[in-house]
């Protein structure tokens, strides 16, 4: 197989400005702070990718999309979410009113309204949070993915500890959120757990909240103890489409996704990681990098649910995918298995 530096090599040359940003601060471990990337990030801002991502934002800074901020892939919170992912800079004031769309939109009171339900059919006769046996049945990943795409692109304010106080308080007793309506369903779901995983272990950072931090602990077990991709009792995979790589992952699961929030929230060195990364490693092409196995959109300038307005890539079983690729050389950096990088190399690099 291609070593990892010819890899990084290749993906220092890509096109794509956010590509060269994730392996220069996620891979080489630049500061994000210097310079040199905060000019790269600006770049990003102007590059060709935002701009058609951007493209529905009206005079008011607002995205208008078919329904509401959720569709699929072209309303507000996927527009923000793909932001934050690809090196958007901070604090940038252009995105406050997408950010407000967001916060409206996910802390009305529809979110703050719960009652008992007993069957399936109670939890949808009426507007708001049902709690079964106990556990509240809300799809907790909309909530964490905007509280971790708005502290990553710097677009907090008071707003996300109400975000924050809704996930402790919908979080079940196995650390993990479900929102299914079937009143025996006892296990987290996967797909739900994720995104307040990353949000809540983000906001623990920044805040140094102690109950946001422990609420991530609990989360991150969710899958650890299911060696993020098994059953626990048979250790059989839980579903094929989870050993599968994608991108963009939206609100899907996969190893690839899993590992990378274990990178970024310090749990990658558990070694219940492990069974996930040999997974992973295996999935390295003979010639280097990573491909995209399976996606979730097709793309479309027009308004289409299930439409991404940009390309991110073909699936293939022999080609390398760069924005999979630069996710996987992250995962295997944190967890202490990439080859050693030359930094001279880069810097020659650079002067070329």
């Amino acid at each position: 197989m291609t070593d990892h530096q010819t890899i990084i090599n290749h993906l220092l040359r890509s096109p794509e400005l956010s590509i060269r940003y994730k392996v220069r601060v996620n891979v080489l471990g630049q500061d994000p702070a210097s310079a040199a990337i905060q000019q790269l990030q600006q770049e990003v801002k102007t590059s060709v990718r935002v701009q058609r991502l951007l493209a529905r934002q009206d005079t008011s800074g607002k995205i208008f999309s078919q329904r509401n901020v959720y569709d699929k892939w072209q309303g507000a919170h996927w527009i923000l979410a793909t932001l934050a992912d690809i090196g958007y800079p901070q604090g940038d004031p252009s995105l406050e009113p997408i950010r407000d769309q967001l916060l409206e939109f996910w802390l009305s009171e529809t979110f703050h309204k719960e009652y008992i339900a007993e069957s399936k059919s109670q939890a949808y006769q009426q507007i708001g949070v049902p709690i079964m046996h106990g556990r509240y049945r809300r799809c907790a990943s909309q909530q964490g993915n905007v509280l971790y795409m708005l502290l990553k692109l710097g677009l907090s304010d008071s707003r996300i500890d109400e975000l924050v106080q809704l996930l402790l308080k919908w979080q079940w007793p196995d650390g993990g959120w479900n929102c299914d309506k079937n009143p025996d369903a006892e296990n987290s779901s996967f797909m739900e757990t994720l995104l307040p995983l990353r949000g809540l272990a983000l906001y623990a950072k920044i805040s140094g909240c102690p109950q946001a931090a422990k609420a991530a602990e609990r989360a991150a077990d969710v899958f650890l103890k299911r060696h993020l991709y098994k059953r626990q009792q048979t250790e059989l995979t839980i579903h094929p489409e989870f050993t599968k790589l994608h991108y963009p992952l939206y609100w899907h699961y996969d190893i690839l996704g899993a590992l990378k929030v274990m990178a970024e929230t310090g749990f990658i060195t558990d070694p219940r990681c492990n069974a996930a990364i040999e997974l992973l490693q295996g999935k390295q092409l003979a010639k280097g990098g990573w491909p995209v196995e399976r996606a979730f959109y097709k793309t479309s300038n027009a308004l289409h649910l299930g439409a991404d307005y940009v390309n991110w890539g073909a699936t293939s079983k022999t080609k390398l995918n760069e924005w999979v690729t630069v996710d996987a050389l992250y995962v295997l950096k944190e967890a202490g298995m990439l080859n050693t990088v030359n930094q001279e190399s880069f810097e020659e690099m650079e002067r070329r």
